[in-house]
């Protein structure tokens, strides 16, 4: 089974390479982020011809998620049962095939970090962190995914001293990110590329970031024990972010035994 995680940053405004990428690359599961539509003009029809299901939790500006596959899609959850409050679309969480949970998420961004936005991201990191704890509890396969808009160590990122007040690289953005890891969570790409110092998921679009590798590792698949059991390769594909009008995100792709 091929799952890939994808901050697609507007699904209608990069349909078109998306569609040709998912004909290239077939994967199984696409967990998208950023999707900014609502549910009922998401493009289900192109992807539907594919052979695709898709269930989405969709916010008309920004935000929003969805999980695209070809085996069923049941038991999905939509929004953080931890953070009823939250008004935005961040999360989707389902069982694929009867198989594997998967919990999809988009995270705050959290800047500028002198605002109301920072303090909102931690919290939200803080309840998807009590969620994952009551999902641990099924004993299933289980796989935390998709962009948490964090640089986990200075390596993920091209110029740490660029990034020094960034909501990314904080201590307390870090330290939520671990704590999650600590529940019993394996990084699935650095299993296979611990050695790999340029490993980026994202390049801006302002100063020629991608041309120049100026990027930062935000995307990442989180895996219970019993997920890695069944972990063959992860690997990110960097293929999409070098088309025309790209997302500032690329696709990481992970492969379970079927």
């Amino acid at each position: 089974m091929k799952i890939a995680t994808f901050n697609i940053n507007s699904v209608r405004a990069r349909l078109e390479n998306f569609v040709n990428w998912l004909r290239e690359v077939q994967p199984d599961v696409v967990l998208l982020q950023e999707i900014k539509c609502m549910d009922e003009v998401f493009p289900r029809n192109e992807i539907e011809l594919l052979g695709y299901n898709i269930e989405t939790h969709g916010q008309k500006s920004y935000n929003g998620v969805a999980i695209i596959s070809k085996h069923s899609i049941e038991d999905v959850v939509r929004g953080l049962p931890t953070f009823e409050e939250d008004e935005q679309a961040r999360y989707i969480e389902a069982v694929i095939g009867g198989k594997v949970r998967i919990c999809n998420i988009y995270a705050p961004n959290g800047n500028p970090i002198d605002t109301p936005k920072f303090p909102y991201k931690i919290k939200w990191h803080q309840k998807l962190n009590e969620h994952v704890k009551e999902v641990l509890k099924y004993d299933e396969p289980l796989i935390v995914t998709g962009d948490y808009n964090v640089a986990i160590t200075d390596r993920e990122v091209y110029n740490p001293k660029a990034y020094k007040d960034d909501a990314i690289t904080q201590p307390e953005s870090r330290a939520e990110f671990n704590n999650l890891k600590a529940l019993g969570f394996t990084d699935a790409y650095r299993t296979f590329h611990d050695d790999v110092d340029d490993a980026y998921s994202y390049w801006g679009y302002r100063g020629g970031c991608w041309p120049k590798g100026y990027g930062i590792l935000l995307d990442y698949f989180l895996l219970n024990d019993k997920a890695m059991d069944l972990l063959v390769d992860c690997d990110i594909d960097k293929e999409p972010r070098s088309k025309e009008k790209p997302s500032d995100h690329t696709p990481v792709v992970l492969e379970l035994k079927d």
